[in-house]
């Protein structure tokens, strides 16, 4: 800009939007439209959350045109009039929005109608339509910077002559000759590359509101209206200065700081949206195949297929699965060896083996070979779209102090209205020449955008790095709880155990052998494990398991079977002898040989009484997961307490504190507890000062999960149990528990991190533009980089590789 220009107009004669540029209202839905939002399945597909005893249900949606909390809250605010809308949740970072709904009273079609009115758009929340609408907005928004940039390096030459020319050196003629050529290359910066903050502007005034848009929106106004007096001939008016050189400058700016804060904001969510978009389009399904599961396999070589929509599958179909394709739908492998790709649904990195009669999940990968499968679990039922409605959640649910912070906005941006307009008025009487490039700097440097993002971007980028560790969040604020933690409980059977017991020892004429995989009992227990495969109790599963681990299991021409249920299962062999398997009572008499043994095999004589000589006994007992010891050995590292909180026998629960122990004393443990005796546990705890968290998967550990600070549940265990925790840890691996908390510290960290430069930045700046000392293209640049800062440091979360060590 020349010398002695200024660069803004004072606020309250550029109120409003210019004409033209204010986007109106999105046009109403057509019937047709609305009739396909109303489908009842579309809206089902929507749900995230169906409140127990309630018949409410949480549905989300997805949203664009949003860049900050203001918008937020006027999308808010629209949803909250439509009848039958209880609650809403806007997510800015994410763009999506959480509403609590009554069915009977309130149609989809409503939901999208009302946002439309205020200008945004929104429909079915979709992971792949999300990232649609992304793509589509930054496409504009790159082709508005574009035009912004071309034409501020035009207008920055023909002004050059402006800025270098000595007083009087360029005729009047000329001089007004180069404002009328600025003007013409403003004109596309106005009217197109600042549409993005007039339209926002416009949609908070429609509502009564300010936005983050509003002062940037009323600056870029003020300065063009100044300008184009000056250009026409208004100079006792506006003065001799035009600012076009500063106006498409500073719009430069912000435009390359949303664009790229836009990019980071992808990046923050693509992690967690990315397990939503793991199932084909369409499948390949068998033709004329039986889905009768007794039915004779056919012959697969040979077998026919028709390529079908995934939402034509139905129970019992058999797929054709290629290489590098997902498996659609939970189920049995009938044909083929591969290798798997569960990472995204366990968070196990390795390929996993599968063959013929292994269960696979929907999501994922399948890596080795062709294969084909039976579908068992479709949509809903289904793992994988558990662990969807998880994500769904974690991307569209505000924390409340979140939620109280972003309402603060509103009052924060009057207060920069008002201090532009005093330090208009105020440069109005010390250097009127200076008074509106000083109000425009106080417009756009205040813009509290960073500030907005500060919180919203790290917890994102937090609940993004736990699911590539295997960790989903289900609510965005027990982050900053796990933070603080200082005691872990771990419930033993189930979670710091495996979910059945394995086989540890035999039981042979009186004497107990751990070695067990030897050739004097492989005849034996190939017998015991035909058995057991004939039953469906657990223990007979984990007989049947530990024999296949050591060699094959064959199948025998078992006669007259019958199972007692509490007791075994009866056979007669091709010999003719009749063989039990079950119970020592059972099996031999009241008095067995060995009370350690909890199953026992045994021919029976002929007065149908267990051979003692003969008999066999298996003896189970717990195994600890190979990660229980370096999970709890980690949290230490982290300064965490960990304890035991089991309602299983004394003994049991002190050796299991002794094997897991970190030190020289054994793990703090409380054995025989109820679930009342753990509930009073954690009051004591907490009574002491202790952030308490609590790792369970049963039934009984619900009320302790929702008594907890922090409450960590486990994929295998109970729903009920999962439905009150804050965070799901998949595949069973406990190494997630210390690997959340490291990444739960260093979000909060990067939280504090990104308050405190947005807040030195406004309490710096603002009293630099009122003093005169930052030009409106400075200011600019700073609210770009300002709210660029927020979110690539929030990104450092994404930097760790999942597989690396926690660190305090």
């Amino acid at each position: 800009m020349p010398p002695s220009a200024s660069t803004a107009f004072p606020s309250g004669e550029a109120a409003a939007p210019l004409p033209g540029v204010a986007l109106p209202p999105l046009p109403p839905l057509t019937p047709s439209q609305a009739a396909g939002l109303d489908d009842p399945d579309l809206l089902a597909q929507c749900v995230l959350e169906a409140p127990l005893g309630s018949s409410q249900r949480r549905i989300g949606l997805g949203l664009s045109g949003m860049y900050c909390a203001a918008c937020a809250i006027t999308i808010e605010t629209a949803l909250l009039k439509v009848p039958g809308v209880s609650d809403v949740q806007v997510q800015s970072a994410s763009q999506r929005a959480r509403i609590l709904i009554d069915p009977a009273r309130v149609r989809l079609s409503e939901l999208v109608e009302a946002v439309q009115r205020v200008g945004y758009k929104a429909w079915p929340d979709s992971a792949a339509r999300a990232g649609h609408e992304r793509l589509r907005e930054r496409r504009k928004l790159l082709w508005q910077l574009s035009v912004a940039g071309f034409c501020m390096m035009q207008v920055m030459m023909i002004t050059w002559a402006q800025y270098v020319a000595s007083p009087g050196e360029i005729p009047a003629d000329i001089w007004q000759l180069l404002n009328w050529a600025c003007w013409v290359l403003s004109l596309p910066v106005m009217l197109f590359s600042c549409g993005p903050f007039f339209a926002g502007a416009w949609r908070a005034a429609r509502q009564g509101r300010v936005a983050m848009d509003t002062p940037v929106a009323i600056g870029m106004a003020a300065a063009f209206i100044v300008s184009t007096g000056v250009t026409f001939g208004a100079q006792d008016v506006f003065g001799p200065d035009a600012y076009f050189d500063s106006l498409t400058m500073f719009v430069t700016f912000l435009l390359a700081g949303r664009w790229l804060e836009m990019r980071a904001r992808e990046r923050v969510t693509q992690s967690l949206e990315a397990l939503c978009l793991r199932l084909p389009e369409a499948v390949d399904r068998a033709v004329g195949v039986s889905a009768d599961p007794a039915a004779a396999p056919p012959d697969w070589t040979a077998c026919q297929t028709e390529s079908v929509a995934l939402s034509a599958l139905q129970h019992g179909d058999c797929l054709r699965i290629a290489v590098g394709q997902s498996f659609p739908a939970d189920g049995q492998i009938l044909d083929g060896r591969t290798e798997v790709d569960e990472s995204l649904l366990t968070g196990e990195s390795r390929a996993v083996p599968r063959v013929a009669g292994q269960v696979v999940v929907a999501g994922s990968m399948n890596l080795g070979a062709p294969v084909w499968m039976r579908v068992e679990r479709l949509g809903p039922d289904t793992r994988y779209q558990q662990i969807v409605s998880l994500v769904q959640q974690a991307l569209t649910e505000k924390p409340g102090w979140m939620r109280t912070a972003d309402r603060m906005a509103g009052p924060f941006l009057w207060m920069v209205l008002f201090l532009a307009g005093a330090g208009a008025l105020a440069w109005q009487w010390i250097d009127p020449s200076r008074a509106v490039w000083v109000a425009v700097s106080v417009l756009v440097v205040t813009c509290p955008c960073a500030l907005s993002l500060a919180a919203p971007a790290a917890l994102l980028s937090a609940a993004g790095a736990l699911a590539r560790r295997g960790v989903l969040v289900r609510r965005l604020d027990a982050i900053e709880a796990l933070s603080a933690v200082s005691r872990v409980y771990f419930d033993k059977t189930g979670t710091l155990t495996e979910g059945e017991l394995s086989l540890v020892a035999l039981e042979w004429q009186g004497r107990r052998h751990d070695e067990w995989r030897t050739a004097v009992f492989a005849e034996p227990l190939a017998r015991a494990a035909a058995l057991a495969a004939c039953s469906q109790h657990p223990l007979s599963r984990s007989l049947v398991a530990a024999v296949q681990a050591w060699q094959p299991v064959h199948t025998r021409s078992w006669q007259d079977l019958h199972e007692e249920a509490g007791k075994g299962v009866q056979g007669r062999d091709p010999t003719g002898r009749v063989w039990r398997l079950g119970s020592g009572a059972w099996v031999l008499g009241p008095d067995p040989v060995s009370s350690a043994a909890r199953v026992w095999i045994a021919p029976l004589d002929a007065q149908g009484q267990g051979v003692q000589d003969e008999a066999l006994g298996f003896v189970f007992d717990e195994v600890f997961r190979t990660e229980a010891a370096p999970a709890l050995q980690q949290l230490q590292q982290l300064g965490c307490e960990s304890a035991l909180l089991s309602g299983d026998q004394h003994e049991r629960v002190v050796a299991a504190a002794r094997h897991l122990s970190t030190g020289a004393e054994p793990l703090a443990a409380r054995s025989q507890a109820t679930p009342e005796d753990k509930l009073e546990e954690i009051r004591q705890a907490q009574a002491a000062g202790h952030r308490v968290a609590v790792v369970g998967d049963g039934i009984n550990d619900a009320p302790v999960l929702a008594k907890a600070d922090v409450s960590v549940a486990l994929d295998q265990g109970a729903a009920l149990a999962q439905s009150q925790a804050d965070f799901i840890v998949l595949g069973g691996r406990l190494l997630g528990v210390p690997a959340a908390v490291t990444v739960a510290r260093r979000a909060m960290r990067i939280v504090r991190q990104n308050l405190l430069w947005a807040a030195a930045y406004n309490f710096t700046c603002i009293p630099l533009a009122l003093m005169g000392l930052l030009p409106p293209w400075l200011a600019g640049l700073g609210m770009a980089l300002s709210s660029l800062f927020v979110v690539l440091n929030a990104l450092r979360l994404g930097a760790h590789p999942a597989g690396s060590r926690p660190s305090a």
